[in-house]
This record gives structure tokens, C-alpha cells and sequence, in this order.
């Protein structure tokens, strides 16, 4: 059996509205993605979103719930966020706590959140997926928030 590959013009969404949320902490690594994320949304005609800069992960879902709130437009929003494992289970919690809040958050208002919140073994592991080159992460995000925004005005009803 084959399945068709739909790949959905993410180059005609240019008027999608994404927002996007940035925790502080490995501010090197998070730039890049931001950097290349925001220079992709560019080269696809998208609007320049609004990026809001958090203390770190774990305050993403609250953030994200009021932004939804505020503003019924927002068609997708895109976090950032690394998350280094140490010696206690402080990474899991937080790896869990983000999950889960992101999953009530994208059901309550129907709307998708492309998670690149980074739980790494040793910060060169986010480093290696900040890098710029095609790799990184912060392109994948936007590749897949406009995707997604493409495949939901296709599938409106």
C-alpha cells in the first residue's frame, strides 16, 4: 500500500499569525533558533511574529494559555526551550509538567504549539541542534508551524 506524501504550499501562508515564546536560560543556543526560525517565517512571506522571552520552560504553558486568550488569531505558536538532565529529576519534571500543559493548552484552544523545548543530556547536544545549518531546529519549527496552518485552512470547517 502507498500513501501520498500531501505537502501542503506553506510559501501561500503569508498572513499566518504565530506567536512565539523563548526561555532565558543557554541564551546562545535559543538565539539561533530564533534566528533561524524567524529568518524562515521571513523567507515564506510570513509576518514578523512577536517573540516573548520567558524565565525558562516551565512557564510556557501558563504564557501560552493568556496569549491564546488575548488574541483569537493566533493560528500557531512555536516554544523554545532547553532543558540540560542533572544529577536529580529536575529535567523530567519540567520535561513532563511542559507536555502536559502544552497538550491541555493546544485543546482547550484548538490551536497547535510546535514544541522545540530541548531536554538534552549535555547542553552540546542543543548546541549541535542550534548550529546554522539546515539542522537546526529553529528551521524545522517554522517549516512545521506554517505546515500545520496550511493543513488546517485546507481542512476548515
Amino acid at each position: 500500500m502507498s500513501f501520498a506524501n500531501t505537502n501542503y504550499n506553506i510559501s501561500e501562508i503569508n498572513d499566518a499569525r504565530i506567536a512565539i515564546l523563548a526561555g532565558r536560560w543557554y541564551t546562545e543556543c535559543i538565539n539561533s533558533l530564533l534566528e533561524k526560525c524567524l529568518a524562515e517565517l521571513e523567507r515564506n512571506n510570513c509576518p514578523k511574529p512577536a517573540v516573548h522571552f520567558l524565565p525558562g520552560s516551565y512557564e510556557f504553558p501558563l504564557a501560552i494559555r493568556r496569549l491564546l486568550r488575548n488574541d483569537s488569531k493566533i493560528e500557531a505558536v512555536i516554544a523554545f526551550g532547553i532543558v540540560v538532565k542533572g544529577d536529580t529529576d529536575h529535567a523530567d519534571m519540567i520535561r513532563d509538567e511542559v507536555r502536559d500543559g502544552f497538550s491541555k493548552v493546544m485543546f482547550e484552544f484548538d490551536v497547535p504549539i510546535i514544541m522545540e523545548v530541548m531536554v538534552v543530556r549535555d547542553i552540546q547536544h542543543a548546541i549541535d541542534r542550534s548550529q546554522d545549518n539546515e539542522k537546526n531546529k529553529g528551521i524545522e519549527a517554522a517549516r512545521a508551524a506554517l505546515e500545520v496552518i496550511a493543513w488546517r485552512r485546507a481542512n476548515s470547517s
